[in-house]
């Protein structure tokens, strides 16, 4: 019997070549994770080509899980453990091993051939260049072709070879003490129409978990206790699945129809994709021909009645926003959802960055204010998409959602919420008068400023609807008093909506101490850095912003209390910029633009330097 050490977390590296299923096998593990009640944080990281060339280290996929006894709030900064397919794949990772981590490698993937593409001069696994790691060089494809020769007349030699995945998780399954029937469950029924490749890839799996058994090249195993948790179902999701579901909720809770129209791009894809399977549960999915028509065709759906939504990414904001202006005119409720990409233009289409804010703000001709929120987290993708469809119904207005790639591929365990949990939204219907007065459908509600939602074939409240000013009855106007009128409207309703909003939580003691804002996806890299610079005694605070327009309206007294204040953000410092005018204040700015989300170290040692100066 083999020794079983306890840990209170574990970080794991899958990599390889984008088509070996480095993705599959990573949320496979996350999952087998969770189902023990681990908190759990994973992030996916893969090129943007298609196929792109094998073996090279721009090829490379993958994926990064972070499992704990305890909360964990990134997919960790270094890994404990990697697995690596080829040599490209342990170029690529190695930089983010632990020293005394231990290596995984498939000897099969460090050939001649790879070695070259890789930029190695000769082997790493036996040149010596690894004694700070453990080092286990195993024939996984080798033994992955020897378990599974049986199918060798029944399946395509490429498909026996690319069932290495499941081999290499089956070992990985029982050093962590995972079960693995769940991912069996899952290839019957990935797989289910090729009976062949359900059995080959179950075997495999098997296969793995039998040589971790035997082998004496793994001397011990680990076990990692289960998180108390509140009492619930819980489901693995990631941030664009939390925002499709998100949208479900509150589409039940307006009592609307649902209308999704989308083009695909990346990283939001993935939501298009989920709506156009759930259209046996009530979902109604457009995939338009561009942006701009999917935005159209959402405002349609907005005037006719339903809750509507779009999503994109940069470049299909940039294309929409001619159309937001339209819907702030016509007062309409729309959410839309910007989960944000390196750019400019096409830039990195599968890596991370928060560079958009400036576009949600201000991206738009004319007086044309609208609310923009963002998700702190993946499970936050939830919650923050319903508060947009709520609050977009209730003041008959768009609202931007800034999420970003980081959360779109982030993997978390969430608990399901009740429904009993989940407010009811109030829809601001048009009534008829009993009176047979006119109807004016540009009067506006004395609490929220929204304008009342007339549908279209409701017998006496026809109105016009379009992108020219209206008078309160309806009536195009191009009065200069009346226009001024309805731009002070329009922008009183982010004051009100701005007493609608929670106060900021704020973390720590902000008097004589140095503040930290963040906002997106950064909030878990930043709290966990704070809370670790306030261990060691340093006078540190914390807000994460989801509010962004309109800010929540303590931010200016906690901005005044405070000895100094620094943004993290993952662009050039946009919302510092923004901070500076709103606050008239000074603020630190910690920024960064590779790509690639913070990691905990890095900002502690930016925040460290900024102390030291004041």
């Amino acid at each position: 019997m083999k020794p079983v050490y306890k840990l209170e977390h574990t970080v794991i590296r899958f990599a390889g070549d984008s088509g070996d299923g480095i993705q599959v096998i990573g949320q496979q593990l996350a999952q087998a994770f969770a189902l023990q009640c681990n908190d759990v944080c994973s992030l996916a990281d893969f090129p943007a080509e298609i196929r792109a060339p094998e073996g090279s280290v721009g090829g490379v996929s993958s994926i990064q899980i972070h499992a704990g006894a305890t909360s964990v709030y990134t997919a960790g900064d270094r890994c404990h453990l990697l697995v690596a397919m080829n040599a490209a794949a342990l170029k690529l990772s190695l930089p983010l091993l632990v020293q005394g981590g231990t290596i995984i490698a498939n000897i099969a993937g460090f050939s001649e051939k790879n070695l070259r593409l890789a930029g190695y001069s000769s082997n790493p696994l036996y040149d010596g260049s690894l004694q700070a790691f453990t080092v286990h060089a195993l024939d996984i494809s080798g033994m992955t072709i020897s378990a599974l020769a049986e199918y060798k007349s029944k399946l395509a030699a490429s498909d026996i070879e690319r069932a290495k995945n499941f081999f290499v998780l089956g070992i990985i399954y029982w050093m962590y003490h995972r079960p693995i029937e769940q991912t069996a469950e899952w290839i019957r029924k990935e797989f289910a129409a090729v009976p062949e490749l359900v059995h080959a890839n179950i075997e495999a799996l098997l296969s793995g978990w039998e040589y971790a058994v035997n082998t004496e090249l793994l001397p011990v195993r680990y076990h990692i206790n289960p998180v108390p948790l509140p009492v619930g179902r819980y489901c693995n999701i990631t941030g664009n699945l939390g925002i499709a579901l998100g949208l479900m909720s509150a589409s039940s809770k307006a009592r609307l129809p649902l209308f999704f129209a989308g083009y695909p791009i990346t990283p939001a894809s993935t939501i298009l994709q989920t709506f156009a399977l759930w259209q046996k549960y009530g979902a109604n999915v457009m995939q338009a021909e561009d942006e701009i028509a999917a935005i159209s065709a959402a405002l349609g759906a907005a005037f006719g009645g339903c809750l509507a939504a779009t999503a994109t990414s940069g470049p299909g904001m940039s294309l929409i926003t001619e159309a937001l202006g339209l819907a702030v005119m016509a007062e309409l409720p729309l959410v839309i959802i910007d989960v944000q990409r390196s750019g400019p233009s096409t830039g990195m289409p599968t890596k991370t960055e928060q560079a958009d804010l400036f576009q949600a703000l201000y991206g738009r001709h004319g007086e044309a204010p609208l609310v923009v929120l963002a998700p702190a987290s993946v499970e936050d993708c939830y919650n923050i998409v319903f508060e947009a469809a709520r609050l977009a119904v209730k003041y008959m207005l768009p609202v931007i959602v800034l999420s970003d790639a980081y959360l779109a591929h982030s993997i978390r365990a969430w608990r399901i919420p009740e429904d009993s949990e989940l407010p009811e939204i109030e829809v601001p219907w048009a009534l008829r008068d009993s009176e047979n007065t006119s109807f004016q459908p540009y009067a506006h509600n004395s609490q929220t400023l929204a304008r009342a939602w007339a549908i279209p074939g409701m017998q006496g409240l026809e109105h016009r609807i379009g992108g020219l000013e209206k008078m309160p009855a309806g009536a195009v106007s191009y009065d200069a008093s009346n226009h001024a009128h309805m731009v002070q409207i329009r922008a009183a309703k982010l004051e009100r909506i701005a007493q609608d909003i929670p106060e900021v939580e704020l973390w720590g003691d902000v008097q004589e101490a140095m503040l930290v804002i963040s906002w997106g996806s950064t909030f878990g890299a930043v709290r966990a850095a704070v809370e670790a610079l306030s261990k060691q005694g340093e006078r540190i605070a914390h807000v994460h912003l989801r509010y962004l327009s309109p800010l929540p309206r303590n931010l200016y007294s906690l901005a005044a209390a405070c000895k100094h204040s620094v943004v993290v953000e993952l662009n050039s410092g946009q919302l510092a910029h923004v901070l500076r005018g709103v606050l008239r204040s000074s603020a630190f700015s910690i920024t960064k633009v590779t790509g690639q989300s913070f990691t905990i170290e890095e900002i502690a040692v930016r925040l460290r330097e900024i102390l030291s100066l004041c």
